[in-house]
């Protein structure tokens, strides 16, 4: 759903912005079965920017978990986010 200008004027970049930052709809961790995760879903699943896990993967041992790069991308590991988030296999 696209978000509405009010009948005060917002600046079409600003609405372009919040439109872009429109929450995604993820599924609830215990139903993923996938394998990994992407940046953005292991975020949303830890409560975390997903700047602050690119930060863990690019800092030696800063972060409690470490992805794989998978063609070039960063790719986390379901069981060891479903491990930090508290959630039993």
């Amino acid at each position: 759903a696209a978000i509405q200008a009010a009948s005060t004027s917002i600046n079409p970049a600003r609405l372009a912005c919040l439109e872009r930052k429109a929450p995604t709809q993820f599924q609830p961790l215990e139903q993923v079965t996938k394998p990994n995760l992407k940046t953005e879903e292991a975020a949303y699943y830890l409560n975390r920017a997903p700047q602050t896990l690119r930060t863990w993967a690019t800092r030696d041992g800063t972060g409690p978990i470490r992805p794989r790069r998978v063609g070039g991308l960063l790719a986390w590991s379901t069981s060891e986010v479903k491990a930090l988030a508290g959630i039993t296999a």
